[in-house]
């Protein structure tokens, strides 16, 4: 499955001025451009996968895509890659040692001795994001595009609902909604209380999640706010089903963005892809 959003560029256009994001993971990939002068996304791509995908699938996909299309072009200014995975595990800074990283990994994320995994540091919260990145796109982006960044969709994701939540005096529990995959990050008292990643199949796997997770946190059904953003829309059948068991919930839209409101409502544009812009 693709989805493109793509505008026509004016006359004279430079992509030295473009900044592009890659978002990658085992279930799909998306691209978004912004456009680092007038400040608007100026091309985007999501692809899909029917069923998930392998490293080495996922960066022929990638190569085929980066190689034929236009959409999205070939020159920037910046390239920034999201790594969407499970293989991750947030470890307290006061107990981070740099020498211990696959010993932070190997109770919770099958790895192996060849993995190379690296760390993000999350902003203002004292927390480490460990996590097994996909090396061959790195690679790969690095032989295309030169330098480039790259984080972990957790930190992305994390860094930008703290600074959305900062003002909230209720507890939040925030889902980003994928076709497969869910990632739920719980806010309290302007701290991080819980972050996952999950992968589910049907729409009460999704719940199952969802509960869960505010159970082990003793979280108050009638209190917490539940956010969903991403493939979901208020009325459909996980929004409803979500609403049967929690008394409060939302369909979040981004606040204080630099960016057009019909361009963050949009369901094509990931959340951690536009915030990495």
């Amino acid at each position: 499955m693709t989805e493109k959003i793509n505008k026509t560029q004016e006359p004279g256009s430079q992509d030295n001025f473009k900044k592009l994001s890659i978002q990658v993971g085992l279930n799909g990939l998306s691209f978004c451009v912004l456009d680092t002068i007038s400040k608007e996304i100026v091309a985007f791509e999501k692809v899909i996968f029917k069923t998930s995908s392998t490293p080495y699938l996922l960066l022929k996909e990638l190569k085929s895509i980066l190689n034929k299309n236009s959409t999205v072009g070939t020159s920037f200014s910046e390239v920034v890659v999201i790594h969407k995975s499970g293989l991750f595990s947030l470890v307290p800074k006061t107990l981070f040692k740099k020498d211990e990283l696959p010993n932070y990994l190997k109770f919770n994320a099958k790895i192996m001795a060849t993995d190379h995994i690296t760390y993000d540091e999350i902003p203002h919260q004292d927390i480490i994001n460990v996590y097994v990145p996909f090396a061959n796109v790195n690679n790969h982006i690095f032989d295309l595009f030169g330098e480039f960044e790259f984080k972990h969709s957790g930190t992305v994701l994390i860094s930008t609902l703290m600074n959305q939540n900062r003002m909230a005096a209720q507890p939040s529990c925030y889902v980003q909604v994928s076709s497969k995959e869910m990632e739920l990050v719980v806010i309290s008292d302007k701290k991080l209380l819980f972050y996952n990643h999950f992968e589910y199949k049907t729409k009460e796997d999704f719940l199952y999640y969802v509960l869960f997770s505010l159970e082990q946190l003793q979280m108050n059904l009638e209190e917490i706010q539940l956010k969903l953003f991403g493939l979901v829309e208020e009325g459909d059948d996980l929004f409803n089903l979500c609403y049967t068991y929690i008394r409060n919930v939302s369909v979040f839209v981004p606040v204080d963005s630099s960016y057009p409101l019909d361009q963050l409502e949009s369901q094509t544009i990931d959340f951690t892809s536009i915030n990495k812009l």
